[in-house]
Order: C-alpha cells, then structure tokens, then sequence
C-alpha cells in the first residue's frame, strides 16, 4: 500500500494548493485504492482538528467548481491522518515511517526551501528514502547557486535521480500546456515566430493579493525568487523555445535549457537600465482598507513584491527581440498573460490613427 507524506501539512501551499487538488483528484476517481495521505508538520493538534481545517480549505474551492459532495469528503478523510514531527530530525521521522507501512512513500516537501536539505537527510536516516521511495520539491530549489548546490547534494546522497521529482506547479496549468500545442500543432504561426516579425514579448503575472501569512518565507525570498526564476522563466522557455523532436519530458527539457543558456546575463552596471523593484504601500483593494507589505510583515523591509525586467535571448530566431517580464502582488488586477506584439506593416493602408 503506498503513502503520500505532505511536509509542511498545515503550511499555505498544502492548504491553497495541494490539498484542494486532491480533493478534486479523489472526486474524479483518479487516486488509487488503499493510498494513505499523512501530512506531516510542527504543531501538535490532533487528525480530527486537522481535518475540519482541511474542509475549511476545500469545500469553498469545490463548492465554486460545483464539485463539492459529501461522499467525496468523507473518502478523502478516511485517507488523511495527521502526524506532528520535527521533519528535521531523524529520531521524529521514524514513526513517521512506521505510519506510512510497507509500502513506497512519496514526499511532497511543502516547506521552505531552506530546510529541504536537513529534511533530505533525516528522511535518509529515518527509512524514508528508500529505492521505491521518492521525493518531490517544489520551487524555488534554494536561493542563490550555492544554497541549489548544497539542497542538490543533499538530495544526491539519499535519493537517485530517478527518484526525484523537481516541480513547477504553473506548468500544469491547462493554459500553459495548450502553448506547446498553439505554437507546434499550427502551421500557420511557425513561420511568423521569429525576429522577422515579433517586435517584443510580455509576460505578466498579476495578483491583487498580498503576501498575508508568507511573509516569513516571502521576505526571504521576494517577488525575483518567487517567481520570476522559475514561473516566469518556464512561460519564456516555452514562447521561446525551438520544437522538440518529441514530446517527451527529455527532449521538451533539452530545448528549454538551450534558451536558458542564450540568456543575456543581467550585469550589476545594467540593473538599474533593464530592471525595476518594488513594494506595495498601503491603499484600498475592492474598496477596502488594505496594509502595507511593512505593516504585514512588522517591521522594515527591502523586500521586493513587484519587479519588471528586460530579458534578451542571443539566438538566431530571438536577437533583438526583447521579453518583457512582469510580476507583483497588490496590483489593480487579477492577470496572467502572454502577449505577441507583431511588427508593423511597412506602410498603413489606414491611416495613422
């Protein structure tokens, strides 16, 4: 019988993200018979609180999708259990092991990056790393190359890459994956999809939340690590990227790392010229008083929650044609988009209004 172990159980991505998910996922009869769901976090609370605060989490977002039926709560339940554990420590994890039986475990690490080393390492000695096991880590993998470095050892020395599951979760929107189809499935905008006829690109990523309750993990890492380097960079890839041979996961990767790699770097003396930083104030959201990022958080901050940048790809389909990214919470509206500004005609038949 398999297990799946939610790290970090209680945390926002579980409860906005994850276990919604799997609501819909149980409701639809896609998760497989017999499999234990064991969130795992700090605070000692027993299976039962734990579950009303998932059903405070699902039943609105069901209830939108009019999804939301009783029997779909109670399957779900009967496979939820709820264990308190320092994930850290080796000793916490072993009965943690003992819960999840005899069967391979897969690990979704909904924590702060910054523990996903520690965590790695005590799964390893609790049992929990297996060679039928796996690991799932969600972005961002670190914060800087050195700290990516030491998780990517880390996670090396227990688990086989094989066994490792390094995700983005904005690439299983049913938009994002319709792109690859709309570029490579129609003869029609190949041809066009180049510097001969692109005058730029945007990408902009718009929320008119702010950051609330993350501010201890968002103040760490700001809106350029929150988004910007992997979200953002995933769409670029994807608008960018020549065909794969083939849609299979290495050959879709090895196309995207190419455009990675013809990314013009962003050196200090250019910052100011092809980027832009900054942080909500505080002011009125749908008519209503709301605070400053400052005041979320309590105290002073550098911290960005908005940045805009230019990014240039220094290929032959891509030189000259600049990607314009933008991302930022407490912004006027709601928006995820991508826009294709095509050049002019040579001469306007009408008019130049």
């Amino acid at each position: 019988m398999a297990a799946l172990i939610l790290f970090g159980g209680g945390g926002d991505l579980a409860m906005r993200m994850l276990l919604p998910s799997l609501y819909f996922l149980d409701h639809d009869g896609l998760l497989p018979d017999g499999l234990k769901i064991i969130a795992a976090a700090r605070t000692e609370e027993t299976t039962e609180a734990y579950l009303e605060k998932v059903r405070e989490a699902v039943q609105p977002r069901a209830e939108v999708d009019d999804a939301w039926s009783e029997d779909s709560w109670r399957r779900l339940a009967g496979r939820l259990d709820y264990m308190a554990v320092d994930a850290t420590d080796a000793q916490s994890l072993k009965p943690l092991r003992a819960r999840a039986g005899e069967g391979a475990v897969t690990a979704f690490l909904a924590v702060s990056p910054s523990l996903y080393g520690r965590i790695v390492t005590a799964m390893k000695a609790a049992g929990l790393a297996g060679p039928d096991d796996r690991i799932v880590l969600e972005k961002p993998v670190g914060r800087d190359l050195e700290s990516f470095r030491e998780i990517d050892d880390a996670v090396a020395h227990a688990f086989d890459e094989r066994q490792v599951f390094r995700i983005d979760h904005y690439l299983g929107k049913e938009t994002v994956q319709n792109l690859i189809a709309l570029r490579f499935g129609n003869a029609i905008f190949e041809p066009l999809w180049n510097n001969l006829t692109i005058d730029h690109v945007q990408i902009t990523v718009g929320e008119t939340v702010g950051v609330g309750d993350r501010w201890p993990y968002y103040d760490e890492y700001g809106a350029l690590r929150d988004m910007v380097q992997n979200h953002m960079l995933q769409l670029l890839c994807l608008v960018a990227m020549e065909p794969p041979s083939d849609l299979d996961p290495d050959s879709v990767r090895n196309e995207k790392v190419k455009v990675l790699r013809s990314l013009r770097p962003v050196m200090a003396e250019d910052a100011e010229r092809v980027t832009v930083r900054g942080q909500y104030t505080s002011g009125e959201v749908d008519g209503r008083p709301a605070r400053s990022y400052e005041a979320e958080r309590g105290q002073p901050s550098d911290t960005e929650t908005f940045v805009a940048l230019r990014a240039d790809i220094d290929n032959w389909r891509w030189a000259g044609v600049p990607f314009f990214m933008r991302t930022g919470k407490r912004l006027a509206e709601k928006r995820t988009e991508i826009v294709i500004q095509f050049k002019p005609v040579p001469h306007s038949i009408f008019g130049h209004g």
